[in-house]
């Protein structure tokens, strides 16, 4: 991005795009260019699960909670790992007549405590550092199992590169749950809107609805709506 359009975007002065932009360059999360600057961040650099977490916490809250409104009674549903897919497991009712597929110890976890939920875990590997399940296992469950609808968090989306991830093996699994749904639902804050990751899982016309806190006039979002898919907008309640 260049100094003039950061400082029209933000409506502010191109002096404090140039301290911002100094001060993004000592944090090691972008490089000075001549007029302007660049992300140092790779398009395979995924943070751990845990810190992701922490990284717009009241939005993942509420697209969590909009993606749980949408699951009926007696569905079987896949939910990915992810820290929006566990805001979303931790906001169904333990009274929900439900089977959730999952390759998330985590979410697994979160849901063994609610009496109604029946939980099927993919088996695979146990990836470090996200306790989620990858590899063969992993996949080939879904070659036996199928889902009325499939819950994913991605790492971005776009309507030209569609939906991307950082890992290769947790890429497979999500293209295996895909395949395997009537109905394909995507969690993502307004921070993956746009955000082109190292791998393509799914293109954008295999997707169904779009649950996001983006506005539904962000260009990105308008651009998606053009292929059919329902966006469902989640509203951030502020903060007290």
């Amino acid at each position: 991005m260049t100094i003039v359009e950061l400082a029209k975007q933000f409506a502010t002065s191109e002096m404090t795009i140039r301290r911002d932009l100094d001060y993004l360059e000592e944090r090691g999360v972008a490089r000075r260019t001549r007029g302007g600057a660049i992300s140092v961040q790779s398009r395979s650099f995924e943070p751990p699960i845990l810190q992701r977490s922490s990284h717009h916490s009241r939005e993942k809250v509420a697209i969590g909670r909009a993606a749980a409104a949408l699951v009926r009674e007696n569905e079987t549903v896949f939910v990915d790992g992810g820290s929006t897919t566990h805001e979303m497991a931790r906001a169904l009712s333990p009274e929900l007549p439900i089977t959730v597929i999952t390759p998330s110890l985590l979410i697994a976890m979160e849901l063994a405590n609610k009496p109604a939920i029946r939980t099927i875990v993919t088996g695979g590997v146990v990836r470090l550092g996200e306790m989620s399940l990858i590899g063969a296992h992993a996949e080939s469950v879904f070659d036996t199992l199928n889902c009325d609808s499939v819950y994913l968090g991605v790492a971005g989306v776009t309507e030209t590169k569609g939906l991307c991830e950082y890992n290769l093996d947790d890429a497979e699994v999500k293209r295996a749950a895909v395949a395997s749904g009537r109905r394909v639902v995507v969690l993502a804050d307004e921070s993956k809107i746009g955000r082109v990751a190292v791998v393509t899982f799914a293109p954008i016309r295999d997707v169904d609805v779009l649950v996001t806190n983006a506005s539904l006039s962000h260009p990105v979002v308008r651009a998606i709506r053009e292929f059919d898919v329902e966006i469902v907008h989640a509203t951030v309640e502020e903060e007290k």
